[in-house]
């Protein structure tokens, strides 16, 4: 299952998923049995909020609901936003039934309109300084664009780059597909530990990693390839990162129609990939090629 979450009041979300059998087919205008569940602090937190819907895929195996309007006995608004993170955990039966065979965690990357229109004006902007921050989203800044930025507990200002070019848009994620590497390779946020763990790996040879660890692109030998939730943050700040990219000579921009490899591991044979067209994470087969591109943190 590939799956996109869009806050759009504070009483729903709308969300979109596109949902594949056990044998990667897509599964076609046919009732879809879903469990979704609100987790909180952790991918394996408290469901503070579950609801049951069966929607019907479209001829693109697309299925749309709205989190917050299903059959539950939860109440949706009584979610306290402000005490996240939060995550969203989803269980679909391919059949229409109760029979959940594809499970999926992500963390929610963005909230209800009313909550993020408080902080999203501190973070976005042309003026160094907006929100107490000396840098802002869409800057060109240490050999790349700032996508995300963040303080620490002692008030540290810190940002998250991305670089002005893909690496490649046809890299398998390594040439080792078929061997487990585990957890030290399976953070959904910290994707250099993901990366320097699938370089050290044994018989590596290549990589998306690999090329990103050894890239030098803007005079900087920081890059690695992005976790999971960085490929979300990045996708969410997409408009101005884009905006900046296209008015820096030899920069690329982010197309919609590109899916990056992450660095975040799922099994042995299969790791996280980010599309760009729903803006969605999804898993394919460590052999697969898809398009890379690095970040790096400041």
């Amino acid at each position: 299952m590939t799956a996109s979450v869009f806050a759009q009041s504070p009483e729903k979300m709308s969300y979109q998923a596109v949902v594949r059998d056990g044998s990667d087919a897509l599964v076609t205008s046919a009732a879809v049995g879903m469990q979704i569940s609100i987790l909180q602090d952790t991918a394996n937190g408290n469901a503070v909020y579950v609801e049951t819907q069966t929607p019907t895929s479209n001829a693109n195996g697309l299925v749309s609901v709205e989190i917050g309007a299903g059959t539950t006995s939860d109440d949706f608004t009584s979610i306290d936003w402000a005490t996240g993170p939060y995550f969203i955990k989803t269980e679909t039966d391919p059949s229409g039934g109760t029979n959940y065979s594809i499970t999926g965690t992500s963390q929610l990357m963005s909230v209800p309109y009313a909550l993020y229109a408080k902080t999203a004006e501190s973070l976005v902007g042309g003026d160094s300084g907006v929100g107490g921050f000396t840098h802002y989203i869409g800057e060109e800044f240490g050999g790349g664009v700032v996508f995300h930025l963040w303080k620490d507990a002692q008030g540290v200002e810190h940002g998250l780059i991305v670089d002005k070019t893909d690496l490649s848009k046809t890299q398998a994620w390594s040439n080792i597909d078929q061997t487990l590497i585990g957890p030290s390779a399976q953070s959904s946020w910290d994707g250099l530990s993901n990366s320097n763990a699938i370089e050290g790996q044994a018989g590596h040879s290549n990589s998306a990693s690999a090329l990103c660890l050894n890239s030098t692109n803007g005079g900087k030998s920081d890059w690695y390839l992005p976790s999971i939730d960085e490929l979300s943050l990045l996708w969410h700040s997409r408009f101005n990162v884009n905006k900046s990219l296209s008015a820096i000579g030899g920069a690329t921009v982010l197309p919609t129609s590109a899916y990056y490899w992450s660095s975040t591991e799922f099994n042995a044979t299969f790791a996280f990939n980010f599309g760009f067209n729903y803006g969605s994470s999804n898993f394919g087969n460590k052999s697969n090629t898809y398009s890379v591109r690095a970040v790096r943190a400041f």
